[in-house]
C-alpha cells in the first residue's frame, strides 16, 4: 500500500549452496515427458530468457520441472514456482519438498503458517513476488494464463521485478493465452508441446446437454433434471462427482438441494458427504483435502478449483456452462480435472446448458486438437 514503507536489501549479494545430488525423486518420465524437462534443463543450464511449456491437462507438469530444479540447485541458483492460487501452492509444497528432501522448501500465500521466506526453493502466489526484487534465477510461473496473473499488470510487473539480473523464467500452461499463441507463432517465444497426458490415455472429451429449464431451475435453487438424469446413469457410479457453478451463491444454495437428491437416488451414503467450497470459504483447504482423501463424495465448487488441483477418480459436471465465467481456458481446464489417474483414466464430463456458447465450441475442439497431436 502506498502508506507503507517498502524495504530493500542493499548488503552483499547471497550466496546460495550448490547441492550434487538434490533430487530424491525415483519415478521415471515419459519419453515425452523426458524430452520436455531435457528442454528446461537445458534453458536452466544456457541462462535462456525464456521458455513456455505448453503441456495438456494431466500431462505432468510438477515432474517434467524436477530436473530443471535439480540443475538450478547443482549450479547455485535460487527457485521460485509461482502460481496464481493458493489451492496449487499447498497442493505443490508436500510435492516438492518429498522430491527434494534435502533442500530447504517454503510455501507462501495468504495465510500461510511460514511468513520467512528465505528458503532456496519458494512456492508462492504469484501475488507474493511482490516481496521480492532481484531474488531469483529461475522462476517457473505455474498456469500463465490463470486469473488474476494474466489480468493484473501488477503482477507481471512483480515477476519480472523478482527476477535476478542473469535469470531463466519458465512458463508452463495447458491453455496459453492469444498473445502467447501469436509470439510461439512469430518464434518470438521459445516452447515445448507436451501433447499427452502421462497415462498415455486421450483427454476426455466434454458431453453437451442442452436443458432449455435449466435456468429457471437454477433461479428457484432446484436440482437440474438434466444432471439428476446424467447422474443416475455415469458409467462407474463409485468415482465422486467434481460440479461446478458460476456463483459463490448458487454453491452455497444448491448444496443442501443437491446433497438431499443424491440421497434419495442412493447416490450418497449421508448427507454430509456432500460439500461446497469456494473462495470464501474459511475451510476451503480442509474440505479439498477430505474430497482428496475421498472422505467427501460429492464437491460443488466456483472457478477456485479449474485448475491445479489432482483428484484420481472423479466425475466432472458444470452446471450453467453458458455463464461467462466459463470461457474456453476456464472450460478445458475443468474438463482436465477427470481422468487424470492411469487406474481411472476415463472420467466423464458433462456441460450443461441452454444455449451452445462459443466458448463450449472451442474448448470441445481444442480438446479433440489434443487428443490428435497426441496419437504418436
Amino acid at each position: 500500500m502506498e502508506c507503507e514503507p517498502l524495504y530493500y536489501w542493499s548488503g552483499e549479494e547471497p550466496q546460495w549452496p550448490t547441492h550434487d545430488n538434490p533430487c530424491s525423486w525415483d519415478g521415471q518420465l515419459t519419453f515425452v515427458q523426458r524430452r520436455a524437462a531435457d528442454r528446461i534443463t537445458e534453458a536452466v543450464y544456457s541462462k535462456e530468457k525464456e521458455l513456455l511449456i505448453w503441456a495438456v491437462c494431466g500431462a505432468g507438469k510438477t515432474e517434467m520441472l524436477f530436473p530443471g530444479i535439480a540443475q538450478a540447485l547443482r549450479l547455485g541458483k535460487r527457485i521460485c514456482i509461482a502460481t496464481p492460487r493458493a489451492d496449487v501452492v499447498r497442493e505443490l509444497l508436500p510435492r516438492i519438498q518429498k522430491a527434494f528432501d534435502t533442500i530447504e522448501v517454503q510455501g507462501l500465500y495468504g495465510g500461510s503458517e511460514n511468513k520467512d521466506g528465505t528458503a532456496q526453493i519458494i512456492i508462492a502466489t504469484t501475488h507474493q513476488l511482490l516481496r521480492y526484487k532481484a531474488a531469483f534465477d529461475l522462476l517457473i510461473i505455474d498456469e500463465i494464463d490463470a486469473f488474476p496473473f494474466h489480468a493484473d499488470p501488477a503482477l507481471p510487473y512483480a515477476a519480472n521485478r523478482a527476477k535476478s539480473d542473469v535469470n531463466t523464467t519458465i512458463y508452463l500452461t495447458a491453455t496459453p493465452r492469444k498473445n502467447h499463441r501469436k509470439q510461439i507463432i512469430k518464434k518470438k517465444l521459445a516452447h515445448q508441446f507436451v501433447p499427452v497426458r502421462f497415462h498415455g490415455h486421450p483427454l476426455p472429451v466434454p458431453k453437451l446437454k442442452m436443458s432449455v429449464s435449466l435456468k429457471k431451475e437454477l433461479a428457484g435453487v432446484e436440482v437440474p433434471a438434466a444432471f439428476m438424469k446424467w447422474a443416475k446413469n455415469r458409467k462407474n457410479p463409485d468415482r465422486q462427482l467434481l460440479i461446478f457453478v458460476p456463483t459463490i451463491q448458487l454453491a452455497e444454495d444448491m448444496k443442501e438441494k443437491i446433497a438431499d437428491r443424491l440421497l434419495v437416488e442412493g447416490l450418497l451414503i449421508t448427507k454430509d458427504r456432500a460439500q461446497a467450497v469456494h473462495a470464501s470459504d474459511p475451510n476451503r483447504a480442509e474440505k479439498v483435502q477430505l474430497f482428496r482423501d475421498r472422505k467427501i463424495d460429492t464437491l460443488l465448487t466456483t472457478t477456485i478449483l479449474e485448475r491445479g488441483v489432482t483428484f484420481p477418480s472423479v466425475d466432472v459436471a458444470i452446471l450453467d456452462t453458458g455463464h461467462e465465467v466459463f470461457d474456453e481456458a476456464a472450460l478445458v481446464q475443468i474438463a482436465g480435472r477427470a481422468g487424470r489417474s492411469p487406474d481411472d483414466p476415463t472420467g466423464e464430463v458433462v456441460f450443461l446448458h441452454d444455449g451452445k456458447t462459443e466458448a463450449m465450441k472451442r474448448a470441445v475442439q481444442s480438446i479433440r486438437q489434443m487428443n490428435e497431436r497426441g496419437k504418436i
